[in-house]
């Protein structure tokens, strides 16, 4: 979900600006946000989540 959040915002598969550890980092902070309101739309808080990451 996180790399297919990335192409929309305009990349590709092999432009997709991360490492793994910015995967493990991207994925701990939607399962934390999960975790503390399961209410969330997985989808809303990935999108979210990179796009946070893209306006750094």
């Amino acid at each position: 979900m996180i790399r297919n959040c990335f192409i929309q915002y305009q990349h590709d598969l092999e432009s997709v600006p991360l490492s793994e550890e910015d995967y493990i980092r991207m994925t701990a902070e939607i399962t934390e946000i999960l975790r503390t309101d399961d209410a969330s739309d997985v989808f809303e808080i990935v999108n979210d989540v990179v796009y946070e990451y893209l306006s750094q």
